[in-house]
């Protein structure tokens, strides 16, 4: 149930591997929205980044300890070169983009939403839109599932990918969520991932449409203790903080606010995001081009110096975090001010406050929480014949193909062991 990556992904494989078995196809997949693959179409800018350049173990890697334990078989079984592979086959060639992204080459999502479509119809599945689940009952070993038109579908075996939250206006709704719960299965509650950050302070609003191409970052708790770190881009908004490097972690800040009760405490700040402006570049380095600029004629301002490498009101900006004048120049930094900016050039402190909604996730974090499920199958393990796997199950991955890759691993598992018997 669900025709978003991971379901259509899933029922045209079931399809497939039915006939492959010469079995007759009996697959029927359930969208509640009147198309299906609506957040596909929407994801990647529209063109879909829909894996990754890297190998599974890598990959798997990237969604934390527990995730890439749990990922590990998945990634075995459905690696990227092989989603690149089946698309390659559906007559969507890819191409290989900057941090380890994959797009197809025609740059548009609608190709590679239509091709699982196809893909689907080619194997026998029937896709039935506009009738929303209103919850799932065990029969014994079968499933009878109620549609909001108080139809009642048998099921033999049920697969379940309804989505997480994030994006609703595409229909996740957390829908799936309500369903596991009157199961007595276990969830972790779900919050916005790879979701802009906020931050109260009017220095970082001021840099708005800014970016750092080459940063690194560290997300760190009250304590200075370091959660997360990422070498992607940064974008300073009216809010606060955006592009990979930030969106990456927000998962974090997200799971804070929700025990707090909210999605964003903007008076509260938990967190700062420190960006190394300059990571290619030691401290020692910028310590020693800053003492040698201030010997050069015609005595160049900091923000001159590195024009370069960096934005000026953003060079000026880490001036005055660093307690120096905005435009100071080079031969009147003292000593110690010289310290004090090579450090903030290597770890500019932003306060963050929050996370942006739902409306602006890429995904979701928490959900079905993975214990209660077989890694090698997507089988929950409570029960014989249900299946669940794709973004309601507690896995979220970075930006970069990574959540896609996902969505198609887990559910190649969970199509392979529905139609093993």
């Amino acid at each position: 149930m669900g025709a978003g990556a991971a379901g259509l992904w899933a029922a045209q494989r079931a399809g497939a591997l039915l006939r492959e078995n010469g079995r007759t196809p009996d697959v029927l997949l359930l969208e509640k929205t009147p198309r299906a693959g609506t957040k596909v179409l929407a994801s990647g800018g529209t063109r879909c980044n829909l894996t990754t350049t890297l190998a599974p173990q890598p990959a798997a890697q990237l969604f934390g300890v527990a995730g890439g334990r749990f990922l590990k078989t998945a990634f075995r079984c459905l690696p990227p070169v092989a989603v690149r592979e089946q698309f390659l086959e559906w007559g969507v060639p890819t191409v290989e983009a900057p941090l380890e992204k994959i797009f197809p080459e025609s740059g548009s999502a609608k190709e590679v939403r239509d091709a699982l479509v196809r893909a689907c119809e080619a194997a026998g599945v029937e896709i039935q839109r506009g009738n929303s689940v209103q919850r799932v009952e065990a029969n014994g070993k079968a499933w009878r599932v109620i549609l909001e038109d108080e139809s009642v579908i048998e099921a033999e075996r049920l697969l379940l990918a309804p989505g997480g939250k994030s994006y609703p206006g595409s229909g996740t709704t957390g829908d799936g969520y309500g369903w596991l719960e009157e199961l007595g299965l276990d969830l972790v509650p779900g919050v916005p991932a790879l979701v802009p950050l906020l931050s109260p302070e009017k220095w970082v609003h001021e840099l708005t449409g800014l970016s750092v191409q080459d940063a690194a970052v560290r997300l760190c708790d009250e304590n200075g203790q370091v959660l997360g770190k990422r070498e992607r881009p940064i974008l300073f908004t009216h809010r606060g903080l955006s592009g990979p490097g930030a969106m990456d972690l927000s998962h974090f800040v997200a799971r804070s606010s929700a025990k707090r009760g909210s999605g964003a405490w903007p008076g509260v700040v938990d967190y700062t995001m420190e960006i190394d402006l300059l990571p290619g570049a030691s401290r020692e380095a910028l310590s020693e081009q800053l003492r040698i600029a201030a010997t050069r004629v015609g005595n160049p301002s900091i923000a001159k110096l590195f024009a370069d490498e960096l934005p000026r009101r953003l060079v000026e900006a880490a001036c005055v975090q660093a307690g120096l004048e905005r435009d100071l120049c080079c031969n009147v930094l003292p000593k110690r001010g010289r310290h004090r900016l090579v450090e903030v050039l290597k770890g500019l402190p932003v306060p963050i406050s929050g996370t942006a909604s739902f409306d602006e996730a890429e995904v979701t974090a928490g959900g079905l929480d993975l214990g209660e499920l077989d890694p090698g199958s997507m089988r929950v393990r409570r029960f014989e014949n249900l299946f669940v796997f794709g973004e309601v199950i507690d896995l979220d991955g970075p930006i970069g193909g990574l959540n896609f890759q996902a969505a198609f691993s887990t559910a190649e598992l969970a199509a392979r062991a529905a139609t093993s018997s």
